[in-house]
């Protein structure tokens, strides 16, 4: 391999160093909520405070290369040169240099540094709208720089911003185009050219009403890392650079299958190699994602199980990943990711986790869709024989893909993916007036059959109830501020509490725990009961679980300052009735939800 990724990291951090940039280093790749996306899908996004006038510490040059995740393109992975996890490469001027340095110093890096053929290069550039003007500025800069003038085009699409997002910069930019086939490129373009990268001049922010022009200007580079290692090494897969070629060559040994025969083989090595990656990096991540139902762990666990059917459909199982994520570790990312060796054995063990998960129910969930199948072709040829003019029915319900869902964990996206390979389609809505009925049915059954999840109404039972209180009080201080109640069941003997948390008390937690619940119990403080409006509750400051059930005029329970809930009760007059507080034990109920069950002695 010409260029190696360590070369390139090297090179392109060393040549804005030399132009007086700081760099500053990748940050997490999960979203900070301020624009609005679950993930880091730009590298100017984490900077976004600092583009709108926001001093940085380290100065007005920048410069990095930050990891990206992007999922909204997912069913494009598989191709040579899509993926879910992508590094970007940036630079920064904030209010310092503009076009006339940019354009410069990328043409510079192009082929200078990296040696591309500046005939070759194609350039986009602001084609201008009512919103701002034709970006001739850029085009003869590039001319003069030595770009074809025949290679630059006025583009509508040159004009960049984060979509769905106000209060955001914003502003035309110039896109570089390279020829996949550098040897006999296309005379035609775009055909057979991709884009590289991008220099944003970001000169307005993008408002309610439209845009307004930012104080300072501002210039954001991004160049695609994974892209650019394949045009320095004259290839047209992605997958066959050095980021992928240790993966893909475990996967090959291991499957007995050739990557370069093509076909659905290759297709199938590609996904689990990238969404292997992707799953490290965010499980292996600062702010750490767990595979859930929900949220960024929801989009982990549907790609972790989308590559897991790609592997039996190679004849591997999920342990294939595993093999994937420890190559990824050691010998592709660790040095630019020492996170990532760091936390290695807890990675590797959540890999683990999920894919004995879905492995345990994979076949079976399989067979189940198969008879969604049979069962609609069946219909399909009973209602053809008895009326010719029948259109068959091409779609599964709502139903079957919520059993799906529910009994055999299928992410909706992997029975839409398995459908779409039938020539079939799933009926999205169906499937949301399904989920939302059994979630119904759910807070119905978590409330028990009586409030409060209590089996029956004895004083003992009531105690129990008044203690759940104490202990979801005491997990938000010991675990997590959001920790909050997933269902709870009480009877005479023993209270059972489920609640939102990645992973078992530690001894120490435990400890903890009984000793707060205990230390409420023995000041025998009065359980205060008081009604008043939902949102006065809420403003007050009560918390509670089920709030669709809940009326206009709600019941609050106030134990001190320790705990401040709404609840139907019933409830123990004072805590000293309690006795003393055990946890007795703790179980896993799903991927995200911990169970506790606990005991009080006189």
């Amino acid at each position: 391999m010409k260029v190696t990724s360590k070369k390139l990291r090297k090179d392109w951090i060393s040549f804005y160093e030399s132009k007086a940039h700081k760099n500053i280093g990748a940050v997490s790749l999960i979203g900070d909520g301020s624009t609005g996306v679950m993930f880091n899908v730009a590298g100017m996004q984490p900077l976004m405070p600092y583009l709108l006038g926001r001093s940085h510490p380290q100065g007005k040059r920048l410069c990095n290369i930050q990891g990206c995740v992007r999922t909204v393109d997912i069913d494009e992975v598989g191709d040579a040169s899509h993926f879910t996890f992508f590094e970007m490469m940036g630079n920064w001027s904030l209010g310092d240099y503009f076009k006339k340095e940019k354009t410069a110093w990328t043409f510079e890096i192009l082929t200078k540094v990296f040696g591309l053929d500046k005939d070759k290069l194609c350039s986009t550039v602001f084609a201008g709208n009512e919103s701002a003007p034709r970006d001739e500025e850029t085009a003869a800069l590039l001319v003069s720089l030595g770009v074809k003038k025949e290679h630059i085009y006025y583009l509508n699409d040159n004009w960049w911003e984060l979509e769905g997002t106000v209060d955001t910069p914003c502003g035309p930019d110039n896109e570089w185009f390279y020829p996949l086939d550098s040897e006999n490129p296309s005379p035609v373009f775009p055909d057979d050219y991709v884009e590289i990268g991008n220099d944003v001049y970001m000169q307005y922010k993008k408002v309610a009403g439209g845009y307004v022009p930012l104080e300072n200007k501002n210039v954001d580079t991004g160049f695609g890392f994974d892209r650019m290692l394949l045009f320095l090494n004259g290839l047209d897969d992605g997958y066959k650079t050095d980021l992928f070629l240790p993966v893909i060559r475990d996967i090959e040994q291991q499957s007995g299958k050739s990557y370069d025969d093509g076909g659905d083989d290759r297709k199938a090595m590609r996904i689990i190699a990238d969404h292997a990656r992707t799953a490290v990096m965010l499980i292996g991540d600062s702010q750490g994602v767990l595979p859930s139902n929900t949220g960024a762990g929801y989009v982990l666990r549907r790609l972790m199980r989308r590559a897991i059917r790609y592997c039996r459909q190679i004849g591997l199982n999920g342990s294939a990943l595993i093999s994937a994520a420890k190559i990824f570790i050691e010998e592709v990312y660790g040095g630019a990711y020492p996170l990532l060796l760091k936390n290695e054995g807890y990675i590797l063990d959540e890999i683990k986790k999920e894919a004995d998960r879905f492995e345990a129910t994979l076949a079976q969930g399989m067979k189940e869709f198969e008879k969604c199948v049979s069962s609609l072709e069946r219909k399909n040829e009973f209602m053809a024989k008895s009326n010719p003019a029948y259109v068959a029915e091409k779609v599964i319900g709502g139903k079957q893909a919520f059993r799906l869902y529910d009994t055999y964990g299928f992410p909706l996206e992997l029975t839409m993916e398995l459908a779409r390979e039938r020539g079939l389609d799933v009926d999205e809505a169906g499937f949301a007036q399904a989920f939302e009925e059994h979630r119904e049915k759910s807070r119905v059954l978590e409330a028990g059959q009586y409030k409060g999840g209590l089996e029956s109404h004895s004083q003992t039972a009531t105690n129990y109830h008044t203690a759940t209180h104490l202990l979801l009080a005491a997990l938000k201080k010991v675990c997590s501020p959001d920790v909050c109640q997933k269902g709870s069941n009480i009877n005479e003997d023993r209270l059972r509490f489920d609640f939102n948390f990645p992973r078992k008390l530690t001894d120490e937690e435990v400890a903890q725990v009984e000793k707060l619940v205990n230390e409420q119990i023995q000041k025998d403080i009065p359980v205060v009961m008081c009604e008043m409006t939902l949102e006065e509750a809420k403003e007050k400051g009560f918390t509670g679980v089920f709030e669709s059930k809940y009326g206009e005029v709600v019941k609050t329970y106030s134990i001190g300052e320790f705990s401040r809930e709404i609840c139907g009760g019933p409830h123990a007059e004072h805590t000293g009735l309690l006795g003393t507080f055990r946890i007795s034990k703790q179980e896993n109920v799903s991927a995200g939800v911990k169970r506790i069950k606990a005991v009080l002695n006189k």
